[in-house]
């Protein structure tokens, strides 16, 4: 008898499904967002690397939303679309974590260089951070970015920090925007 796969995992300090649902509902959140382009944007440019995500975790399907993209129109390069498996990239372990990830040479981490993104879009670097809901102490998500090629470890200081400038710059606009009723 073969069982079949165990879906990916939501945070184990999310509150059930629903309520997790509700919450990004109550934040304004779901949908692609251009603020969150531009922030993506902003980030990938910042950061030197051609990929940038604004990543919320569907509560029920697992799947991860990019409602913030940033994705190279250089041809040489994968193209990313607005979705990806839950259980595909670094986000994941983020959110497992509740605290930031930084990988300037993904290579230099035999656990993380066999996930699939390694081979589907060439990911040779990673940061990123968890979007934390204060109030609830829910992770809804993650920012990131992605870089094809490696990084020097000296580079991981500077990472760690604008990951978390770009966090918290993140958390504040959706707070601002949903305003006192998802608090």
């Amino acid at each position: 008898m073969t069982s079949s796969p165990t879906p990916p995992a939501l945070p184990e300090t999310s509150p059930s499904a629903g309520q997790h649902l509700n919450l990004l509902r109550s934040l304004g959140l779901g949908a692609p967002d251009p603020e969150f382009d531009k922030i993506a944007k902003e980030l990938a440019e910042a950061a030197g690397v051609p990929y940038a995500m604004v990543n919320l975790f569907h509560p029920i399907t697992g799947e991860q939303l990019f409602v913030g993209l940033e994705s190279p129109t250089d041809t040489s390069l994968p193209p990313v679309g607005r979705s990806m498996p839950g259980d595909h990239g670094f986000c994941p372990e983020v959110v497992r974590r509740r605290k930031a990830l930084v990988l300037p040479d993904v290579f230099a981490h035999p656990r993380f260089a066999g996930n699939p993104v390694v081979d589907r879009i060439g990911i040779r670097t990673y940061a990123g951070a968890p979007l934390i809901h204060e109030p609830s102490d829910t992770v809804i998500g993650t920012v990131c970015f992605v870089g094809t090629s490696a990084l020097p470890l000296t580079t991981g200081k500077h990472s760690l920090e604008l990951i978390k400038e770009r966090r918290d710059e993140l958390m504040n606009l959706v707070m601002r925007r949903s305003g006192p009723t998802a608090q």
